[in-house]
């Protein structure tokens, strides 16, 4: 069964929805920034994308909104803005039975950190009763759950990195097993926060000393020196391909295959070779029945860190030949969603797909010669690509490839109220 994206909810430090976010992509409009005094990461965090704040009330009501974590609040709105985007109503649309919920991410580690602060300073009694429901990694799937009367299946996954993108993964075989006509899937994080900065920063891997926090992220540039943390949620709505048509709903892309494995090589670094990478991809492309050579854009998980950056072209140059498919990786304006990176990324492929114009790496100013390949840079490349492939690479050796096939009808969904930026 052929499973398409038919709704995306996205909520980037680069914009909120599907034109706002692929125009900036696109024009390079960047969400990264230095936080302010007033944020809990200032200090921690020379640079990161932020998201504006948002009420826990717009999206819950009563005592526990007050410990309600900021992934679930994030979740909720974008999944609120997938589903719409869709134009599904359960129970109108979709059998509540038949609609499942996949959504990844750390947990609401923002809200321990809190919790375990006001037991040391106030003792037992200052602890929530609703902690529990704040910090469990399933939470945002299951209030996604309730929130829509989704009555399918539902599940959390916990990949590091590749999160969301196995969230993907995950929808594909539901639908494609006939276990659901419709999946809502993806990730949402919030690590903006004291303690999981300071684990990034004293570990080495965070961008650091530049006077502009737009020019923190540089992917594949001999000059990068670390990821940007940032925040964010994205969405999407995987449908069964004959229960979009009897909705008259046009897909902006087929998530034709996928690979997912483990480097079983190191907790954090990658394999320098890339070859549990390069296999991933493999899986990816004979899942959709396609070669190397059908593959005409590659959006990279490129995070800018030195071994990371260097092993994924390794595996690419494996997979597709040195400098034959063009490649460019978005993190350099909306920074590193963790979990949530992936699917934006799957989503801002599927748009470009659909728009025929492929988005830069921005900063990426000097190309590192250890990263050869076909960099798409300075500017948004003109192509009409039917297939393109999507990475994310998490801790533990997580390798997740998405393969996206241009449906007809894409390019309607994929215009956006900016225009066309070439």
């Amino acid at each position: 069964m052929t499973a398409l994206i038919t709704g995306m909810g996205l909520l980037t430090p680069a914009g909120r929805g599907t034109g706002e976010t692929l125009d900036a992509l696109l024009a390079g409009r960047s969400g990264l920034v230095r936080p302010p005094q007033d944020h809990p990461a200032h200090g921690s965090l020379e640079a990161a994308g932020l998201l504006p704040d948002i009420d826990p009330r717009t999206v819950a009501s009563g005592p526990e909104t007050r410990v309600l974590d900021r992934i679930v609040v994030l979740a909720l709105l974008a999944a609120a803005d997938a589903l719409a985007d869709a134009g599904i109503e359960v129970g109108r649309d979709v059998d509540p039975a038949r609609i499942g919920v996949i959504v990844g991410g750390v947990g609401g580690m923002a809200t321990l950190e809190r919790q375990v602060l006001a037991r040391a300073e106030r003792g037992r009694a200052a602890v929530s009763p609703y902690l529990l429901t704040g910090i469990l990694p399933n939470m945002p799937a299951a209030r996604i759950a309730i929130a829509h009367g989704i009555r399918g299946y539902s599940s959390s996954v916990g990949t590091a990195c590749a999160s969301g993108a196995q969230a993907v993964a995950d929808a594909v075989r539901l639908i494609r097993a006939g276990e659901a006509d419709v999946v809502v899937c993806g990730a949402s994080e919030a690590p903006l926060f004291p303690t999981f900065a300071d684990t990034f920063g004293n570990a080495r891997a965070l961008a650091r000393g530049w006077a502009d926090p737009a020019e923190a992220s540089r992917p594949f540039d001999a000059r990068r020196n670390g990821f940007v943390l940032a925040e964010g949620a994205a969405l999407l709505v995987l449908e069964r391909a004959e229960h979009a048509a009897a909705r008259g709903v046009a897909g902006y892309a087929e998530v034709a295959g996928y690979g997912a494995n483990t480097d079983a090589h190191h907790p954090t670094a990658p394999r320098p070779d890339g070859a549990g990478a390069a296999e991933c991809m493999r899986q990816a492309l004979a899942g959709g029945a396609v070669t190397a050579g059908d593959v005409g854009y590659v959006n990279a998980h490129g995070t800018g860190t030195k071994l990371g950056d260097i092993a994924e072209i390794t595996a690419l140059t494996d997979v597709f030949g040195e400098g034959r498919v063009p490649v460019s990786s978005t993190k350099a304006l909306t920074g590193h969603l963790l979990g949530a990176s992936g699917v934006l990324e799957a989503a801002a492929t599927a748009l470009a797909l659909g728009r025929g114009l492929l988005p830069p790496t921005w900063n990426l100013d000097d190309p590192d010669p250890a990263c050869p390949a076909d960099h798409i840079r300075k500017e948004a490349r003109r192509a009409d690509v039917e297939h393109a492939l999507t990475n994310s690479f998490g801790f533990g050796g997580q390798n997740v490839s998405l393969l996206l096939r241009r449906t007809a009808g894409a390019g309607a969904r994929a215009a956006a109220p900016g225009g066309d930026l070439a």
